[in-house]
């Protein structure tokens, strides 16, 4: 009777430990798009997530015991104006990663996720959290895998007295050349009542087995306050090198010369976020410096509105505006496209479950 009774009791403390559980959550995101200005002429529309991707996924973790957990991510995209996948031929495209989680240590998760140095634009630096006309993607850049990584093993340390670090390396897996397409990066920041600071960086080798290229690095520094009536943001992005600073849009917006992406430029941003009455307030300003030959600079301004139906619905609205100089190609974007001109607006609705 005493061993039965040890072993159900062993049963049972197992059981206790080996609890799991598993979410579906997600975004709807549709909106009325306007963009005004590009060589293809105005262009109005109704598109899916211009201030948050829309999206379902599942996310999970098993208690292993002892401050020890697995946990899981998986997270496909999806186009609510035409019901199709957000990317042909993906599934999980946005994140599918799965890895241990210890209390006094960390994170470890291996597979397709964010980099450090967009998750410090998204959580840190801009007011728009990289969404809708006014997004910072305008000026930084924010494309391509400067945003996520497949390939990829990440570290995320505890926070300890308001400090915390992150660490991500994506292998290339190209044969014969293991430098080539390896991209690393990290973050440390610190947090502490209305104050939150993160520095972070980016370095990405955009080498094939033939072709070679110089390194692209993007170094980028964030903070915000919030003094309660109003939330202030600034960012201030230094980027160097080859594929560095990918532009959103890759054709030639406004015709003639095609721009050229910059491979040594500087990006500054000074924003706030504001209570009014139902909702939230958003203004941005951002200078792109460009320091090559083509000294194709940029300005740009936005402002947003984002009126609270309930935790989670809103109605948003926002308008931004880019001056272009020397021929650069900076264009009015929105959190799932890189825009035709210079000039944009959003009208849309979003529900998050």
């Amino acid at each position: 009777m005493k061993l039965t009774a040890a072993i159900l009791m062993a049963i049972g403390s197992a059981a206790a430990h080996a609890q799991s559980s598993v979410a579906i959550y997600g975004v709807v995101d549709a909106g009325i798009v306007g963009e005004r200005g590009g060589a293809a002429g105005n262009i109005t529309k109704v598109t899916s997530g211009a201030a948050s991707a829309s999206r379902i996924g599942f996310r999970g973790a098993e208690d292993l015991g002892n401050g020890l957990s697995a946990y899981f991510t998986l997270e496909a995209g999806a186009k609510i104006d035409t019901g199709e996948i957000d990317a042909a031929g993906t599934i999980f495209k946005r994140q599918a990663f799965v890895g241990l989680k210890s209390k006094g240590l960390g994170a470890v998760a291996l597979g397709r996720q964010y980099t450090p140095y967009h998750t410090t634009l998204v959580n840190i630096v801009d007011p728009f959290n990289t969404g809708t006309a006014a997004t910072s993607k305008n000026l930084f850049p924010d494309f391509g895998s400067n945003i996520r990584t497949s390939n990829t093993i990440s570290y995320a340390s505890p926070r300890l007295h308001g400090v915390d670090a992150e660490l991500a390396y994506s292998f290339g897996e190209q044969a014969g050349a293991m430098k080539a397409g390896r991209q690393f990066g990290g973050a440390v920041g610190y947090s502490d009542g209305p104050l939150s600071v993160r520095l972070a960086y980016n370095s990405k080798n955009s080498d094939t087995a033939a072709i070679q290229h110089e390194l692209g690095r993007n170094l980028l520094l964030g903070a915000n306050y919030n003094f309660g009536w109003i939330k202030v943001h600034a960012g201030y992005g230094i980027d160097k090198g080859y594929n560095s600073a990918p532009l959103g849009n890759t054709n030639n917006p406004y015709g003639g010369v095609k721009p050229t992406a910059s491979t040594d430029g500087r990006e500054l941003l000074l924003g706030f976020s504001a209570p009014l009455g139902a909702g939230t307030l958003l203004f941005s300003a951002m200078h792109k410096d460009d320091r090559t030959s083509f000294d194709q600079d940029g300005d740009s301004w936005g402002i947003g509105y984002v009126y609270a139906l309930s935790k989670r619905s809103n109605l948003y609205a926002a308008y931004a505006h880019i001056n272009n100089h020397n021929g650069a190609g900076y264009t009015v974007a929105n959190n799932t496209e890189p825009g035709s001109g210079n000039t944009g607006y959003n009208l849309g609705i979003r529900h998050t479950f």
